[in-house]
């Protein structure tokens, strides 16, 4: 029982990342009095971005500053249901964000759209392959909202974030044949032309085309000239000086919470942000059907309730998945009887690396570089290659993005090399400056015995269950990045480099936790419009509890080969106006069951 009561709001948002600071603004602008609740630490550009301070590659990368606390609240991992599921003690596999910002403000800056086949999934394989194309024990899902209704809302979040990139098709009509020919039509232009090209970038570009594939610059978050966005915050024009991933861009070039949004929401009198408040669970009436507000722990370690008549969880990931389960909001999934819901759909992404060995001379400068910048091609991603005879769902793009190799963990050495002493060093002093490399970056699709539930024997620092992963790499995913990564080692052979060096997975591969892979998690709280096997409607609205919303990538309904964040954030673009226009003059459902 919570010991202080706080004063009513009109909405509590829980976690305070890109969704949760797009959700605050857009209630904001409605009238609506908005607390939000973020467990990690207050941040901002300054101090946690301050040059020199900020490109400190030991404390911001190798030790984890801007990521979650570990030792307060962790995961368990399981590869089978009746596996032992053991601790995620040590940030390696992936990264999750914490503090104000989150995972926004130590993102790279890849701002990846979606690909219309991919919100209708299961309907678009079915059309074009037949009903047994798809593994029975696959769950794809139709995600119940399509990419034009969703357009208007990517187009809005790249003005809001100062995208730079070149569009190919606007309005039906092609403007620029240099992007990239996959992309759905557009209503409008990038608001910043692509940024400058890197020269590694520029001879995968080159490779790409004498291989007849089809490369294009990728969208960047990193701002290509100065640019004020439509709520009046201004960037810098990146410098590539490499420091993106992981670090808070001290040229206020990267888009984030904090440099986007926050400066407006600060000249607002109805937003409140509480940090370091770890929320414990949405409250329910008596009825189970409506939320009174939320419980948590503030940086005191008092117990408060906060009375809301909207809550809108915005944490990372699988994050909302615990919290709907703590909470009793939703049915849990059960795999055995295939019946719930809350946890199922959990996906990650794989990725296989490809790196090209260059004769020393070749001065590929390495340390130039910008998160989100780089070149791609999209010919193997989502469904533009024919799955009929390769059999396997899903797809990847691949692309030479070079953000900036760092000192410690930047440099790739050839196969063979010695992990230390005076080979290992020889290697380091060749391959540094004569060493590129590109990703295969994949979809990892859905299954019915992947999900994620209450740990039955481990607790957080408050008590409570951590979040039980039971996760497995599938044949079917393997089988595709295997497939893709074939193409890219012909783009490889087109460099002419000395040596590549191919990691992929065999088929088999255990999910380890020790290596990095990504941080892009989804699911657990998948949207739908089925409530047997979705949590949330169209509008991200629960199905059990209409006044509880969920945003993030949480709501994917299975995986997508690209970048989650464009994604996330214009689906919570597009809840809000459904909030706004739909649910505050009329609360209810606004989806029948």
């Amino acid at each position: 029982m919570a010991n202080k009561n706080m004063k009513p709001v009109d909405v509590v948002i829980v976690g305070f990342g890109w969704t949760g600071a797009i959700m605050a603004k857009e209630m904001t602008e409605a009238g609506q009095r908005v607390v939000a609740l973020e467990r990690g630490v207050y941040r901002d550009t300054y101090p946690d971005g301050a040059y020199p301070k900020t490109i400190n590659e030991l404390e911001y990368q190798q030790r984890f500053k801007l990521f979650q606390n570990l030792n307060k609240s962790s995961f368990t991992f399981r590869r089978k249901t009746g596996d032992s599921a053991i601790p995620y003690r040590q940030i390696a596999m992936f990264k999750p964000g914490e503090g104000v910002g989150g995972a926004g403000l130590h993102w790279s800056g890849c701002h990846w759209r979606i690909l219309p086949e991919e919100l209708r999934m299961r309907s678009h394989y079915e059309e074009r392959y037949g009903k047994n194309f798809i593994p029975k024990d696959m769950t794809l899902q139709d995600w119940g909202v399509s990419y034009e209704e969703l357009e208007p809302y990517f187009d809005f979040a790249e003005k809001m974030m100062g995208t730079s990139g070149t569009a190919y098709r606007v309005g039906g009509k092609v403007v620029d044949e240099s992007g990239n020919p996959f992309e759905a039509d557009r209503s409008d232009n990038f608001p910043l032309p692509a940024q400058k090209e890197q020269y590694q970038a520029a001879l995968f570009r080159k490779a790409a085309q004498q291989a007849g594939l089809h490369p294009f610059t990728l969208p960047s978050a990193n701002a290509a000239a100065p640019y004020v966005n439509q709520y009046g915050c201004q960037m810098g024009p990146c410098t590539f000086c490499g420091f993106c991933s992981g670090y808070a861009c001290y040229n206020y070039s990267k888009a984030s919470p904090n440099v986007n949004i926050m400066p407006a929401l600060r000249q607002s009198n109805l937003f409140e942000l509480r940090s370091s408040c770890n929320v414990l669970r949405i409250e329910l009436d008596s009825s189970r059907k409506k939320a009174t507000g939320v419980t948590y722990v503030d940086i005191n370690g008092d117990t408060v309730f906060q009375p809301a008549s909207i809550v809108i969880a915005s944490t990372f990931a699988y994050n909302n998945a615990r919290l709907f389960l703590l909470s009793g909001i939703g049915k849990p999934y059960d795999p055995v009887s295939n019946t719930g819901a809350v946890g199922r759909n959990i996906a990650f992404q794989m990725m296989s690396t490809i790196n090209a060995f260059f004769e020393p001379g070749k001065n590929i400068n390495g340390f130039i570089g910008a998160g989100g910048n780089g070149v791609a091609v999209d010919d193997f991603n989502g469904d533009h290659m024919d799955h009929g005879p390769l059999g396997f769902v899903g797809g990847s793009p691949i692309w030479c993005n070079p953000s900036g190799s760092k000192p410690i963990s930047g440099i790739a050495v050839p196969s063979g090399t010695p992990r230390w002493g005076r080979a290992w060093k020889q290697a380091v002093k060749d391959s540094y400056l004569n060493t590129m490399s590109f990703d295969v970056h994949g979809a990892n699709m859905v299954y019915r015995d992947v999900y994620v539930d209450l740990d039955p024997n481990y607790k957080d620092a408050f008590g409570q269950p951590l979040l039980r992963f039971t996760f497995d790499w599938k044949d079917n995913d393997i089988r595709m990045s295997r497939y893709v990564t074939d193409q890219a080692v012909k783009i490889a052979h087109e460099l002419k480099a000395r040596e590549i060096k191919v990691t992929v997975k065999d088929f088999g591969a255990a999910p380890d936790l020790r290596s990095y892979q990504t941080t892009h998690w989804a699911g657990g709280v998948a949207m739908g419009t089925d409530p047997s096997t979705s949590v949330v409607n169209r509008y991200l609205q629960s199905w059990d509890v209409h006044n509880v919303f969920a945003v993030g990538s949480g709501v994917f309904a299975q995986g997508i080969g690209y970048n989650p964040t464009g994604a996330a954030v214009a689906l919570t673009y597009w809840s809000a106006r459904a909030i706004r226009e739909q649910y505050l003059n009329d609360p209810r459902p606004l989806v029948q069951a």
